[in-house]
């Protein structure tokens, strides 16, 4: 995967608008961001996650995802290194992070 390919699955997702926060590209449903690119670096995207998902995907995919750091990792933020992570577990990712995030109405 790289960064475009992530920003085409988020934007997939119905009410899914890119916009910008700290000099990175964001993407958001409802005004709440549930994932971003080029964080911490151009190699790396990131997913808001609810707990019991990140910790799910950290043992399926430990190479591939990890917590980001501090208090936002332990809340479910976690980063993606794009070139290990398939396009179907990606997907699922922020699938499960735009499901977080969404207004009932979208659901």
């Amino acid at each position: 995967m790289n960064a475009a390919e992530f920003r085409r699955l988020a934007l997939e997702l119905p009410g899914a608008e890119e916009k910008a926060h700290m000099n990175h590209p964001d993407f958001r449903v409802g005004e709440k961001i549930f994932a971003s690119i080029g964080y911490p670096d151009a190699e790396h995207g990131m997913v808001v996650l609810p707990p019991d998902e990140q910790k799910r995907l950290l043992k399926s995919h430990p190479k591939a995802f990890t917590p980001a750091k501090g208090a936002w990792g332990r809340q479910g933020s976690t980063s993606v290194l794009l070139e290990l992570v398939d396009g179907e577990t990606l997907k699922a990712a922020l699938e499960i992070a735009w499901r977080k995030r969404a207004p009932k109405s979208l659901l």
